[in-house]
């Protein structure tokens, strides 16, 4: 069947207008951090949800924040804390003396946006409650079942250098997650701008930029960008060599995998690469944006071997030897 790459291009630039106009909002606010504001929104365009790694005070709330307010939607930060209850996440039922009956207080999970900041604090039937409402995209409460608003996403930040009193998510778990970014520390440039504003006491507010129903729209058009069936094989030998590595002449790298990434690491690839491409305002994905998001989706899915541990090699390294090794179409 032929595609008309051209009537795909034009809708992509249509819908695609707002996300520069959103990038220069957010860039008012947030110094640098390009990428990650570039991840969340493939994660709000794919509706898939992402989890952020990196040290205090590397702006990701100010981020995920400001780039809710630059869309008009509702956002909610939830503070995860081991005395947390599934309740305080979903909700609960609520008697009501005055006429002897139970009402459903709906909790912070009901938002567009939901951050739950520092997930790895919660116990495990916590982040459970929280998993199934982004699996499931509904949550029950009293027996009855209540749809979540779209778009609906969830961000979920980790500290990677504090690990006492955490429950880390478990792989399966993690699998349920999108992307998974890592935030560095700014340059040197970058924290001067930084100084500067604090210095200056330039508190910017963000205007609305785009409204939800525009990210509904723009999913729709990121559906439509094409995918060429070479670049589908491309994806699912990438995400193979994980699991067989033996076949893409990478037996060195087999003593440090211990499970390769899931079938659903594939399907996330090929929707991020889209929205890669989306965001580029292009109706059509390249090898280039396949590589470009392809640690973000398989790094926290190819869990590594003691062995590996040991040898200090981590999912990173394993990604970056795929990505160097499987020949590109």
């Amino acid at each position: 069947m032929a595609v008309d790459i051209e009537a795909i291009n034009a809708r992509v630039q249509e819908h695609s207008a707002f996300v520069e106009r959103v990038k220069a909002e957010t860039a008012r606010v947030i110094v640098g951090q390009e990428a990650l504001i570039d991840r969340l929104l493939i994660g709000l365009l794919c509706s898939g949800h992402i989890l952020i790694e990196g040290v205090p005070g590397l702006a990701k709330t100010l981020s995920v924040s400001t780039l809710a307010s630059s869309i008009s939607a509702s956002f909610v930060r939830i503070q995860f804390t081991p005395d947390l209850l599934p309740a305080d996440i979903t909700g609960t039922e609520i008697y009501d003396p005055k006429d002897s009956s139970f009402r459903v207080r709906k909790g912070p999970i009901f938002a567009n946006i939901v951050l739950a900041d520092e997930v790895n604090r919660a116990p495990a039937k916590v982040q459970s409650a929280l998993l199934e409402a982004m699996q499931e995209r509904q949550v029950s409460i009293g027996g009855k079942t209540f749809p979540l608003d779209e778009p609906f996403m969830v961000l979920a930040t980790q500290n990677p250098i504090e690990q006492e009193g955490t429950y880390p998510l478990p792989e399966a778990q993690l699998d349920r997650f999108m992307l998974k970014v890592v935030v560095d520390y700014p340059s040197r440039n970058e924290e001067k701008q930084i100084l500067e504003r604090f210095v200056l006491d330039e508190v910017k507010q963000v205007s609305h930029i785009a409204s939800t129903d525009d990210i509904m729209a723009a999913r729709r058009a990121v559906r439509e960008v094409h995918l060429e069936e070479s670049l589908r094989d491309y994806i699912v030998h990438v995400v193979y060599a994980t699991r067989d590595p033996e076949s893409y002449r990478l037996a060195e790298i087999r003593p440090h995998i211990a499970y390769g990434a899931s079938p659903r690491a594939s399907i996330f690839l090929a929707q991020a690469a889209r929205a890669y491409a989306f965001i580029g305002g292009r109706g059509y994905v390249t090898p280039d944006d396949v590589k470009a998001i392809a640690m973000n989706v398989l790094r926290h899915r190819v869990i590594v071997t003691y062995e590996a541990e040991a040898e200090d090699v981590s999912s990173e390294d394993i990604v970056g030897r795929v990505l160097e090794t499987v020949p590109v179409p």
